[in-house]
């Protein structure tokens, strides 16, 4: 078994860099490393490390170009989303900042022999275990709002961005944070499974696949330590009798093809009432065909290559599976003859139960396409899901919108006449096979810390 990992761009195929592992010896002194500094950190006050944290939206803000290099070179994610993800991520920073300090406040609280506090602490050392699709957001996502409650972060990259890990503990550092604070191990799926058991690990973050996600919550569960899940989805858009089609076809078609269709939270599943279905399917159809697929570094290029050969692989095989089961694939669904690991926006209709493009995540840019009889059976089968992250619902009756989306989807986030990924003000979550916890928002400062309970008698 080799102990090196490749990096490879998915555009030209072309090696990019080769990383050495770490051993399980050095990835658990990293650990150790991490705790020692967590016991001056842990004390730091709130508001010095705001401003360190908005030191660190500063220096992203710095290697803006370089990230976005990074991000197009390593997984083939389109510059100008790749600019986007940068910037939110320089906002996740100084709304961490900005909210934190009173987020983390001691709350006075009544007690009949006395007075009472509640006070928020740090818990120590949290495990970031995280995926490639968004490389610098979704450890920002975790990592900041746990440095701000006073955490430190140890991370756990995927192997085909290590550049992008490196890159994020030199920013933490440039930016003024403790060596040690946070740091991005090079290791692979088994070292890290091993790290969740080490005993200054007092908890766990993970964003990936749902099947990983529940051996990683079982285990930290197995060794009594707080985790939050991000699973991954299958999200229903819904299109109701009363939508503006218009409106509903342009989201549509950016929620499914964004980030090159790579995205646990984009539109999967377009669920369409009979009486708009055909006139969807029409202009819905029509825009997907005109995506432009090409290189990401261009600027009018709409849909990169998928981060590896293996994922395209597989998201080829979910819609050639689907088809077999009676789907009907409307445009797309060919490999393409050319350099570099892409696939072709591509609709599936006929979409049945117990097929891939109906009952699981496709990972890619293919929409299952999905014909409801009236808006009550669009909601019944968008909630016809082991899933439960995002969603959508189209209707020119806002009111309407608002309390299906509050009483009735069975999801964490819910868009309404439009699309959209993540704010640093809204938590990020989902339920059922979606996993469990909320991050942003002030919720993920409060995910890994020490209520406690202090009574004093008088």
């Amino acid at each position: 078994m080799t102990n090196t990992v490749k990096t490879i761009n998915p555009t030209t195929e072309e090696q990019l860099s080769e990383y050495t592992l770490l051993t399980k010896e050095e990835a658990t002194k990293a650990v150790d490393k991490a705790d020692e500094v967590f016991q001056t950190w842990k004390i730091t006050h709130p508001e010095e490390r705001a401003k360190l944290l908005n030191s660190m939206a500063d220096v992203i803000d710095d290697n803006r170009d370089a990230l976005v290099t990074l991000m197009i070179d390593e997984m083939g994610k389109v510059k100008e989303q790749g600019y986007q993800e940068v910037d939110l991520c320089a906002a996740i920073c100084r709304y961490s900042a900005e909210k934190g300090p009173d987020l983390l406040a001691d709350e006075e609280r009544d007690y009949e022999q006395g007075k009472a506090l509640v006070s928020y602490r740090p818990l120590g050392v949290v495990l970031g275990i995280q995926p490639w699709n968004f490389p610098l957001y979704q450890v920002i996502r975790y990592s900041a709002s746990n440095l701000m409650a006073g955490n430190v972060a140890v991370l756990k990259h995927a192997a085909n961005v290590f550049g992008m890990a490196q890159k994020i503990q030199e920013m933490y550092e440039t930016a003024g944070f403790p060596k040690g604070a946070y740091q991005s191990v090079l290791i692979d799926g088994e070292t890290a499974s091993e790290l969740i058991k080490h005993p200054k690990v007092r908890g766990v973050s993970f964003t990936g696949s749902d099947g990983v996600g529940k051996k990683v919550g079982a285990s930290a569960a197995e060794n009594v330590k707080k985790s939050v899940l991000e699973l991954g989805s299958n999200d229903a858009y819904v299109v109701l009798d009363d939508a503006d089609l218009n409106v509903a076809v342009e989201a549509c078609v950016m929620g499914r093809v964004i980030n090159n269709g790579e995205t646990c939270v984009s539109a999967k599943r377009f669920i369409v009432t009979e009486k708009n279905y055909d006139a969807f399917k029409g202009a819905f159809v029509g825009a997907m065909k005109a995506i432009k697929m090409g290189d990401p570094n261009l600027d009018d290029t709409d849909l990169g290559p998928m981060a590896r050969e293996d994922l395209r692989d597989k998201l080829h095989d979910q819609v050639t599976d689907s088809i077999k089961a009676g789907a009907t694939c409307l445009t797309g669904g060919e490999v393409p003859n050319r350099k570099g690991y892409f696939y072709p926006a591509t609709v599936l209709e006929n979409v049945q139960p117990g097929s891939p493009a109906y009952d699981d995540e496709l990972f890619g840019p293919v929409a299952s396409l999905i014909k409801a009889k009236d808006d009550e059976d669009a909601m019944r089968i968008a909630n016809d899901s082991r899933y439960g992250l995002g969603g959508g619902i189209f209707s020119k009756d806002e009111d309407k919108a608002i309390k299906l989306a509050r009483e009735v989807f069975e999801t964490g986030m819910i868009n309404i006449n439009g699309y959209g990924l993540a704010h640093p003000g809204l938590p990020f979550g989902g339920v059922k096979d979606s996993g469990y916890g909320r991050e942003h928002g002030g919720f993920g400062i409060r995910e890994f810390v020490n209520v406690k309970a202090i009574m004093i008698t008088q």
